[in-house]
């Protein structure tokens, strides 16, 4: 109960459901989720552990803020982590991995990004085709340590990714350009360019990310 409970808040953290330091009243998430008081608290103490929920002493609980100096933090730490990782990657390479990578990189291109009934919003599918494109791209490096932490990464990128969506020039950019173009220089085994491209594609997103953070300015920091 508790695991499914962290990963429907998880989601709905990310999503901006649950806005960027709102408190989360037992009671009223209780109502919400239809869920009792037990597995609520084990699952915000674990969301808790990782980042997504900051426990107040005595007070309970609320969703973490978002933060220039954060999104910077994150954004650095994850090009720093997934440049070692794709490096590794290419140099472990076999066909097996570069199969499953141009798989789910042709899953990824067939979907829109933005949600065909509300274009303000990411589309639901493109962003889990999008998080197995990613965890496919650095599956290769054959490191459980590397891995588990970019997936934290990851997920704390993708509840500052949902802001980007209504940054003012963040229509304009091709994303699907980018995954291309990183694909590409992995199967060509560059690794020096497929670090680059990744880097730069996060970058991307982080100064995205920073004009909605600054346009809402009143509302998130």
């Amino acid at each position: 109960m508790a695991s499914a409970l962290e990963s429907t808040l998880r989601r709905d953290i990310i999503a901006g459901l649950l806005e960027p330091g709102s408190k989360l009243r037992v009671r009223e998430l209780g109502e919400r989720y239809d869920v009792g008081a037990i597995p609520l608290r084990e699952a915000l103490s674990r969301l808790s552990a990782s980042g997504f929920v900051v426990a107040i002493d005595q007070k309970g609980f609320r969703v973490a803020e978002v933060s220039l100096d954060e999104l910077e933090d994150i954004t650095q730490t994850r090009q720093d982590i997934e440049r070692l990782a794709i490096t590794r990657a290419i140099r472990r390479r076999d066909a097996r991995w570069e199969g499953e990578l141009l798989a789910a990189h042709h899953l990824l291109q067939r979907l829109p990004v933005y949600d065909p009934a509300d274009p303000n919003r990411l589309n639901p599918e493109w962003e889990i085709a999008h998080n197995r494109f990613h965890e496919t791209l650095i599956a290769g490096c054959q490191s459980p340590w590397l891995t588990q932490f970019a997936t934290m990464l990851r997920d704390q990128t993708a509840r500052y990714r949902h802001l980007s969506a209504t940054a003012p020039h963040g229509h304009d950019r091709s994303v699907a350009d980018e995954h291309e173009a990183i694909v590409e220089a992995v199967l060509s085994h560059d690794v020096e360019l497929a670090g680059s491209l990744l880097a730069d594609h996060f970058g991307t997103t982080a100064r995205l990310v920073a004009e909605a953070l600054r346009a809402a300015s009143e509302k998130y920091i």
